[in-house]
């Protein structure tokens, strides 16, 4: 049986290990850190497309089981709404785009792909890899090593995997936006739940969603010109900044911030345009490691879900261990580089000076997002059964 080992224990490397335990490759997660992500505060939106892909794998209810429905959103400014639309149309059984806690979809995913006979070992970062004849050697920080027949690096935004393969690989590109956020709570809110509600504030963006509890679950991109490090970010007086910046605001930010208990600590937000090298010889990364998208587009986690199930069908169908990884490649690249231009494209909307808030309600009373413009986004669908072959399309 062949064998793989997976770098990085997250979202995608549980449902990269669940994908090749699917097509029957014998799988082992070598995870960094000695513990989960357990407690890890922010939250998500997963798409249907990314649905979508975790049904080929019978993995959308237990997800669906701890998040809730957010099947439309809108976009406003000064307190009033400029546009609506849906998050694409829901899948056979109803299940439309979900919200969810990032602790509480890891630790799913994880706990079932334990379920599924992945192993997972904790503490081990990859320093080093080798291919060897018969595949690959992984070397870990603690002194152990793997062998398997295929290394997949699921090992996110800093990916050790990318870098092995390509010393050159390119690093992330800042996306001048911080993220913050929260959980609100006692507010009454005169909006629907379950409709993410997108607003362009004077000085900030921001966007908000009422949970089934009631709790308003929301988050802040304060625009912020140059990279900060990881010490300046922990240095940040978050409420005081939001409130500052949220001042002049129509809207309900300001509410949304002195309802808030405990607000995340601020993070950067990266991408990558495009990384050359996804593959060498029986080395390959999915998700994070080969195509970061901005936040904005809100398809992160649903590439990597289709990463990984694309993934699991190439190895199923190619024996020769290159060539899956070609053909795994050819079939996400042109995809997901998309998706991370128009992530870039929203982020950079985020921002908008006095001139583009005069346009922008002209912008969208002329253009109305609708379902079919963004069906190349949310309508996508991999099929778990269709064959794929070396150098064909589909």
């Amino acid at each position: 049986m062949t064998s793989a080992l997976i770098a990085g224990g997250g979202l995608a490397g549980s449902v990269t290990a669940m994908a090749l335990t699917k097509a029957g490759i014998d799988t082992t997660v070598y995870e960094a850190y000695d513990r989960s992500a357990d407690g890890v505060g922010a939250f998500l939106t997963l798409a249907v497309n990314g649905l979508a892909a975790l049904r080929t794998l019978d993995l959308h209810t237990i997800v669906r089981a701890r998040g809730f429905d957010t099947p439309a959103m809108s976009i406003g400014m000064g307190g009033k709404p400029m546009a609506e639309f849906d998050f694409g149309d829901p899948l056979p059984d109803g299940t439309v785009t979900q919200t969810i806690t990032r602790a509480a979809i890891y630790t799913a995913l994880r706990d079932e792909a334990v379920r599924r006979g992945v192993r997972i070992e904790y503490g081990k970062r990859l320093v080093s890899a080798t291919s060897t004849p018969d595949g690959v050697t992984a070397v870990f920080s603690d002194g152990t090593r793997a062998h398997g027949d295929l290394l997949a690096g699921a090992d996110g935004l800093r990916s050790a995997t990318r870098t092995l393969i390509d010393p050159n690989a390119p690093t992330p590109r800042y996306v001048p936006l911080l993220n913050a956020g929260g959980y609100a709570k006692g507010l009454r809110l005169d909006a629907q739940p379950g409709r993410m509600h997108m607003v362009f504030g004077r000085d900030c963006f921001y966007a908000y969603v009422i949970h089934e509890s009631g709790d308003v679950w929301w988050f802040a991109n304060p625009r912020q010109p140059r990279e900060l490090s990881r010490e300046e970010l922990a240095q940040v007086p978050w409420r005081e900044k939001l409130l500052g910046l949220f001042a002049r605001e129509d809207g309900p930010a300001r509410d949304l911030v002195e309802a808030t208990d405990e607000i995340f600590a601020g993070w950067n937000t990266y991408d990558f345009p495009s990384v050359p090298t996804w593959h060498r010889d029986r080395m390959v990364i999915i998700g994070d490691a080969a195509h970061a998208t901005s936040p904005a587009s809100g398809q992160g986690a649903s590439m990597a879900i289709e990463d990984a199930v694309t993934l699991g069908k190439c190895l199923r169908d190619i024996r020769n261990v290159p060539a899956a990884f070609a053909r795994y490649e050819a079939l996400r690249r042109a995809r997901v580089e998309r998706v991370v231009k128009q992530g870039k494209r929203n982020g950079d909307g985020k921002s908008l000076g006095p001139v583009m808030r005069h346009l922008m309600p002209l912008f969208f009373k002329l253009y109305k997002p609708n379902a079919a413009s963004m069906r190349w986004l949310y309508g996508h669908r991999i099929e778990w059964d269709a064959p794929v072959e070396a150098g064909r399309n589909g």
